[in-house]
């Protein structure tokens, strides 16, 4: 439910109040297919981590299915589910945990993160693979997560998620909102993926310990803590940072602390990096936004699986952001469309009025039919925004355009209007623009540069940068002949 405390844009797209349906963010500490589980089950081998809490257990197998949904599924990709199971293994032996059993999940999801709940569960996106440059990289993503796991810190944001729930009860009761269950299971799963900076830094430091006693280069910590940085710069837009660097930022004391704590293991270089074999393992992997949950075709979002498209403005920039698509507009206006669990007796105009939005004016819900499809529509103000609301039925599926603005002017009125006739059914043309993006590798040759390779990813928007983000080189960097390099192929 929204209520007229301030918010910020960001919050609004990412469903920071009641109202919306809360964007799932884990640790991004160091930061679709199957299961990568690593099984040592010597003798009686516990089923989760030594000295865990039976519980634990059940909050991972309830959670489990929750970080899959909102993740856009499991990633399959048979290279890199080797070289994840072979790490870990590696690394639970360097942790003292040989004989656990630890499930390495990837996500088909283009953010760069990396989490883990209780009971042995670690996951990360396809988009934190695309950024790695070695294995010793990703080593200290994976160590960093077994660190959690290991002090517990996964078990203790159990409790916030118990105080969440209360929450929710006082909210209902003293403001008048409706919360959704679909929203309350997917703030529990934020709750337990999400740790304090204290926790952080503690994960950071015992980490490190594990992938130097692993054998891999300790200060890889803080290479892509960097590198996690330059990334962040580059995905954020004003007034919307991304979600990782907002609640865990590389900041340069945090780097700093890395590199202290790597230079007990030994100098720069020290132990096993594996470029070469990293990038091998990578090479032809999906990149970028997950199909399944549509594309963005210029101003236009496909969605290909079920069948619908709009289109915005061009003043406003389209983004997928895991349950929902949000765009930004100069002006400071902003888009959020989502889905929502509505029974089929219920009307859209007593869905609009049911108490899920503050500060609705009744006398301003009506009832229309756009392109064939069912529609209802009304107008909410609280203490700091102007909202135009719409939700469509197409079949049993309900779907919600919720435009937010500081100012209710004949422009923004306009913009919602125009983006909410857009939408309708999807055509052939429509899925025919839809093009996929594949990591692929490039060798360095006798005369290249940053720039020359860089120019392979020119039909990308400011496919320069990206070039160089990936491949964390710095613009004017030299490259090495006979190196591998990542580019993004559209195919």
């Amino acid at each position: 439910m929204m209520s007229g405390f301030p918010i910020s844009r960001r919050q609004f797209l990412l469903g920071g109040t009641a109202l919306f349906t809360v964007s799932l963010s884990g640790c991004v500490g160091l930061l679709s297919g199957s299961d990568i589980a690593t099984r040592q089950t010597a003798g009686t081998a516990p089923a989760v981590p030594a000295g865990t809490d039976p519980d634990d257990a059940v909050i991972g197998l309830r959670e489990h299915p929750r970080i899959i949904a909102n993740y856009g599924g499991i990633y399959e990709y048979r290279k890199a589910e080797v070289m994840l199971a072979r790490m870990v293994s590696r690394l639970l032996a360097a942790a003292g945990q040989p004989d656990t059993q630890f499930t390495v999940t990837i996500l088909d999801s283009s953010e760069v993160n990396a989490f883990a709940l209780p009971g042995g569960y670690i996951y990360v996106t396809r988009g934190i693979l695309a950024l790695a440059n070695d294995k010793s990289e990703l080593a200290a993503v994976i160590a960093h997560e077994i660190a959690h796991v290991i002090l517990r810190h996964a078990r203790a944001r159990s409790n916030r998620v118990r105080t969440s729930e209360i929450v929710d009860r006082v909210v209902t009761g003293i403001l008048g909102g409706v919360i959704d269950p679909n929203e309350t299971a997917q703030r529990s799963a934020e709750s337990l993926a999400a740790f304090s900076q204290r926790q952080e830094l503690e994960a950071d430091k015992e980490g490190i310990k594990i992938a130097a006693r692993a054998g891999y280069d300790p200060h890889a910590a803080a290479r892509f803590l960097t590198a996690m940085g330059r990334f962040a710069q580059f995905v954020s837009t004003p007034g919307m940072g991304a979600d990782f660097l907002s609640s865990h930022p590389s900041t340069p004391d945090r780097i700093q602390r890395a590199v202290e704590a790597a230079r007990e293991y030994g100098a720069p270089g020290t132990g096993t990096t594996d470029r070469e074999g990293y990038l091998q393992a990578i090479d032809g992997m999906d990149f970028g936004d997950n199909t399944r949950q549509g594309a963005i075709v210029g101003k236009r979002y496909v969605n290909a699986a079920r069948e619908i498209t709009f289109e915005v403005p061009s003043a406003y920039e389209l983004q997928i952001s895991n349950a929902a698509v949000v765009a930004v507009a100069g002006d400071g206006a902003a888009l959020r469309f989502d889905s929502a669990s509505v029974q089929p007796g219920v009307t859209l105009a007593d869905y609009l009025r049911s108490g899920w939005i503050a500060g609705l004016m009744p006398e301003t819900v009506t009832t229309q039919t756009v392109n064939g499809i069912e529609m209802a529509s009304g107008r909410a103000q609280t203490d700091q925004w102007y909202f135009h609301v719409t939700v469509a039925r197409i079949g049993e599926d309900v779907y919600r355009f919720i435009f937010a603005g500081k100012e209710d002017t004949a422009a923004f009125r306009r913009d919602a209007e125009r983006t909410v006739a857009s939408f309708r059914r999807t055509r052939t043309s429509d899925l025919s623009s839809i093009r996929k993006a594949k990591l692929e590798l490039v060798t360095a040759r006798s005369g290249d540069t940053a720039n020359a390779l860089a120019r392979r990813m020119s039909a990308l928007n400011r496919g320069r940068e990206l070039f160089l983000v990936l491949n964390n080189l710095l613009p004017g960097d030299p490259v090495e002949v006979g190196a591998s390099y990542k580019v993004v192929e559209v195919v």
